[in-house]
């Protein structure tokens, strides 16, 4: 009997977890007494409980499983990567066949000239890793006050003190974040724009504001503006048309660099290997990616640069002093190559260009319910908004836990959803059928109807 099982044969799983486990992004003050929903198995686009419960995986993981659970092909190739080289330091002048192959692979298929692949362990460390990169850039060119960095309300680019300090999820008064050199500016949201404002307006809106920021700061002063294509746990935040390439044009009028946060995008998740280009027609001077990489599968990330970039980088006089001890590891990068392999063969991205329409059609019509503000995504990103006067788009007190609600809800009828305060995201697997996106459409309407009900019996909504 293994060590594990011993001690949870001795405690439970539930109860080693209430006393030990400190959960990600949760309420601590509360998280000691709720219940746990023990996961114990995984298969396709299902995770089943230690009770026997199915559940649709209708989040993915973590934005990450692109390619479904336990696919037996990825446990082969992992487990025979282990078997062969299970680890080796990638410092100084070492590699290894899968480190080499999965650089290849990733600058063949990224766009424009970025062709330089540095791996990390996951999406924090890839986009606190670009921010280096930068950083040393400017000052290899001779520009070192070039530090300060713009970013956006609403984002989340990881959670290391710099990438945390990066992202607003409007958590960083808790722990002092770094505020020195870092910059946000309004997310563009099109559902909490200004009253009367066309898009193509909210657009020029956006803009105006990034290059005033730009001068103000001084364009000799300015590193990087940092974005994800679509704002994933913000709350799937979808920009307006032309937005990405009318903030490149302003990127490029002022030398400043333009990182795309592509962990959540990247993959097939939006229908393409990368979204900057394919989705929204520009090409970035940084793509920093992770989860569908290896579709979560073992941990991964990569920082994509160009070759101007890396020209600057590697000229003589200096020391590269960026990576990891698991930097390039080599189960990781088999697994990330054969997840691309499954993702070519399969051709899934194909397929959520054909299939992801029909998700947000089929949740479309949810905006019609009460609670309901705003239904907004694309194809495989999705989100549901909450709001208490649906007129003046007022949302819940924090302690009605309105998002945590209605996943319940949805809980207790088979699918799993992720609750952000007064949103549901979704974030599925790549290998979605239409009958689960009715069933996914439907349970979220049934479980918004509910909650409505509950609101109303507790004096919290009217009916």
């Amino acid at each position: 009997m293994s060590l594990a099982e011993r001690n949870l044969n001795e405690s439970g799983v539930e109860s080693a977890d209430r006393r030990h486990n400190i959960h990600p992004f949760t309420d601590l003050s509360v998280m000691e007494a709720a219940d746990r929903t023990v996961i114990a198995s995984a298969k396709g686009n299902y995770v089943y409980g230690e009770d026997g419960r199915k559940f649709l995986d209708g989040l993915g993981g973590m934005w990450c499983v692109n390619i479904g659970h336990g696919r037996d092909e990825m446990a082969d190739a992992v487990a025979s990567q282990i078997r062969t080289l299970d680890y080796y330091s990638p410092f100084d002048d070492l590699t290894s066949a899968p480190m080499a192959a999965l650089a290849e692979a990733l600058a063949t298929r990224a766009p424009g000239s970025l062709n330089r692949v540095l791996f990390t362990t996951g999406g924090s460390t890839a986009v606190d890793s670009a921010i280096r990169l930068v950083h040393h850039y400017f000052i290899r060119r001779g520009e070192p006050s070039r530090r300060h960095i713009i970013t956006r309300d609403k984002s989340y680019h990881g959670s290391t003190y710099l990438t945390a300090s990066l992202s607003d999820r409007g958590y960083s008064t808790d722990w002092n974040a770094e505020t020195a050199f870092i910059h946000h500016l309004t997310a563009p949201g099109l559902y909490r724009r200004p009253d009367g404002v066309t898009e193509a307006e909210f657009t020029q809106l956006l803009v105006a504001e990034f290059e005033a920021k730009i001068l103000e700061l001084g364009p000799e002063n300015v590193a990087c503006f940092i974005a994800e294509p679509i704002q994933g746990s913000g709350g799937v935040i979808v920009p307006p048309v032309n937005y990405h390439p009318r903030m490149i044009e302003i990127c490029r009028k002022y030398g400043v660099l333009y990182i795309a946060d592509e962990v959540v995008t990247a993959f097939g998740r939006l229908g393409h290997f990368f979204a900057s280009q394919d989705y929204f027609g520009f090409v970035p001077d940084i793509i920093t990616c992770a989860k569908g990489l290896t579709s979560g599968y073992v941990p991964a990330g990569a920082v994509i640069l160009s070759d101007e970039i890396y020209e600057v980088l590697s000229r003589p006089g200096t020391y590269f002093n960026t990576g990891f001890t698991y930097t390039g590891h080599a189960v990781a990068c088999t697994a990330a190559l054969k997840n691309i392999e499954i993702i070519e063969r399969e051709r899934i991205c194909e397929r959520v260009r054909e299939i992801g329409p029909y998700f947000e059609e089929r949740l479309a019509p949810l905006a019609d319910l009460p609670l309901v503000g705003d239904v907004r995504g694309r194809r495989f990103m999705m989100c549901i908004e909450y709001v208490a006067n649906k007129g003046r788009k007022e949302l819940f007190a924090d302690d009605v836990r309105i998002g945590k609600r209605i996943w319940r809800h949805c809980q207790k009828r088979g699918l799993l959803v992720r609750p952000l305060a007064h949103l549901n995201v979704l974030s599925p697997p790549l290998t979605l059928e239409r009958n689960e996106i009715d069933f996914i459409a439907d349970v979220l309407h049934d479980a918004i109807l509910d909650t409505a009900d509950e609101l109303v019996r507790e004096g919290v909504a009217a009916e």
